[in-house]
């Protein structure tokens, strides 16, 4: 079962020995950074990694790998180490959203080589931290001012591409053909009704909707298995196939991921594969057909 954390079991974590290393994964579409959240307030000794230039590589004219690609091995080593990530540091990601930002950041660290039992999400993400009453770096300075950052030894890690399965288009298209391929997006953007971000409307051809917004309550934190389970079988999903996810960029999809292996439909070992490139790759290329509707 995918892992997640409790604000409470976080806080009794950090006064442990060693520590876990604790990332603050905020992220705003379209911006600005989150970095001056993160400045001003966070879990005490969180570290802020940013989606846009660390946990993706740079999207390109016309985004033909997607607009948010995997990173490189290299820059992805380079962030970690950064803050501060060895190869037996246990790892704890947040964001301040519905945990689908905070999935990427899972998901990237258990494609770079750590293993399930080392990489946990916070469940509930930093408005849950703030809700159970647990301190933050930042209460005690004034309005206004950032908190300090705490001093960070350099990390020693290194980043082991392949833990985690990776579609491509064409894997994608044939495994929407012969298994169950989810689409983690609006189901307004899943019909083809409005596309606000990517050069064309619809879905890939044989995809089932599965929004990302639906695997958290109204709390921000993850449903529990069996309603998640239900959810996911409602959409085709039984754990009897393959099964992969995209989104708009191939950030969210990495929450259906977590949330397939949360409710037990995919093993830890043979997790659901991510098509990163996603619906920002597929529409960009005219020879890619396009659904609409609600049938996949």
């Amino acid at each position: 079962m995918a892992d997640l954390i409790t604000p409470r079991a976080l806080a009794d974590s950090l006064a442990g020995h060693p520590p876990p290393v604790v990332l603050d994964v905020r992220w705003r579409l379209g911006g600005p950074s989150a970095r001056a959240d993160h400045a001003a307030r966070r879990v005490p000794g969180a570290a802020f990694v940013d989606l846009d230039t660390e946990l993706a590589a740079p999207a390109g004219p016309g985004a033909p790998r997607g607009r948010h690609p995997l990173p490189e091995p290299e820059r992805l080593q380079e962030a970690l180490r950064r803050v501060g990530v060895h190869d037996s540091s246990t790892v704890v990601v947040y964001d301040d959203a519905d945990g689908s930002v905070a999935a990427r950041a899972w998901w990237l660290l258990r494609w770079a080589g750590f293993a399930a039992d080392r990489v946990a999400i916070l469940d509930g993400g930093f408005a849950a931290w703030l809700a159970e009453g647990c301190s933050a770096a930042g209460d005690d300075v004034p309005a206004g001012e950032a908190a300090p950052e705490p001093a960070r030894e350099q990390g020693t890690v290194v980043v082991r591409p392949g833990g985690m399965p990776v579609l491509d288009a064409d894997a994608a298209a044939g495994l929407a053909r012969t298994g169950v391929l989810l689409d983690a997006r609006a189901a307004a953007r899943y019909r083809g009704e409005t596309e606000p971000v990517d050069p064309r409307a619809g879905h890939i051809p044989g995809a089932r909707n599965a929004p990302s917004a639906g695997n958290a309550g109204q709390d921000g934190r993850w449903l529990p298995p069996d309603e998640l389970a239900a959810r996911f079988r409602a959409a085709g999903a039984d754990g009897a196939g393959p099964v992969g996810a995209y989104c708009g960029s191939g950030v969210t999809a990495s929450s259906l991921v977590f949330a397939l292996e949360r409710a037990g439909l995919t093993p830890v070992d043979a997790p659901a594969a991510l098509y990163p490139g996603s619906w920002s790759e597929w529409s960009a290329d005219p020879d890619r057909p396009a659904a609409t509707g609600e049938s996949p």
